[in-house]
């Protein structure tokens, strides 16, 4: 018997995790021993929280991100060959969801290994449904260019990319470049066009508004180094 590879989802921030997360992570957590991982540190102080009896040196853990070599990933998949199941943790929100987990899903798939996705909180999904713009038809772009004009370029074609399909546009950006980012859509984007800021999602600072780009530019925030997700509609 194969075991399976189950994903697990993680917080968005330091809250007490059992009060975003539901009791089938405790129990697959308290179940697993091995683990792959985007951060060993952040999954070992994840896994502590969620089961502080867990002892850690029970633990075996493979890193997964961009700096994995291709070639040494599917031999994480062998313990599910020998049958025990693999957890697969995310350094933020749900695996395989703009993040590297969804490589070791690939080669699951390829073979034959059960994959269980648990229920946890996505920032894209949980600011979409905050946002008040189509959910039935939308796209995630991930980050943007980091070069200006090129950035400018890309602002600009989601919005026309938004108004011809009726379709709401969301990306990120890494959080110290926020504002930057916002001063940006600001002096791109035409003054009706909507755009939603959610940021800290499910912590106490949590912070979801969707106006017109004429109203943003009335408001004052500060983003920096607050996780945030951004939505615009046209």
């Amino acid at each position: 018997m194969k075991g399976k590879i189950v994903l697990i989802p993680t917080t968005l921030g330091d809250g007490p995790p059992l009060e975003v997360l539901p009791i089938s992570i405790k129990r697959a957590i308290e179940d697993i021993d091995y683990y792959i991982v985007e951060n060993e540190k952040s999954a070992r102080r994840f896994i502590k929280k969620i089961s502080p009896r867990k002892p850690q040196p029970s633990l075996h853990i493979e890193v997964l991100n961009k700096y994995t070599e291709l070639e040494t990933i599917p031999a994480f998949l062998q313990p599910c060959l020998e049958g025990h199941d693999v957890g697969v943790i995310s350094e933020a929100g749900c695996p395989g969801i703009a993040d590297p987990g969804a490589d070791i899903v690939k080669i699951a798939h390829e073979k034959n290994v059960q994959v269980v996705p648990l229920v946890g909180p996505s920032s894209i999904v949980l600011a979409l449904m905050a946002s008040g713009m189509n959910g039935q038809n939308f796209a995630f772009n991930g980050y943007l260019p980091i070069d200006a004009s090129e950035r400018k370029k890309a602002i600009k074609r989601l919005e026309k990319t938004s108004a011809t399909l009726n379709q709401s546009q969301l990306f990120i950006e890494t959080p110290y470049r926020n504002d930057k980012l916002l001063e940006e859509l600001l002096r791109t984007l035409n003054d009706q066009t909507r755009l939603c800021i959610a940021c800290d999602i499910t912590l106490t600072t949590e912070y979801i508004a969707t106006k017109t780009v004429s109203a943003w530019k009335k408001t004052s925030l500060n983003l920096h180094k607050r996780p945030s997700i951004f939505i615009i509609h046209a």
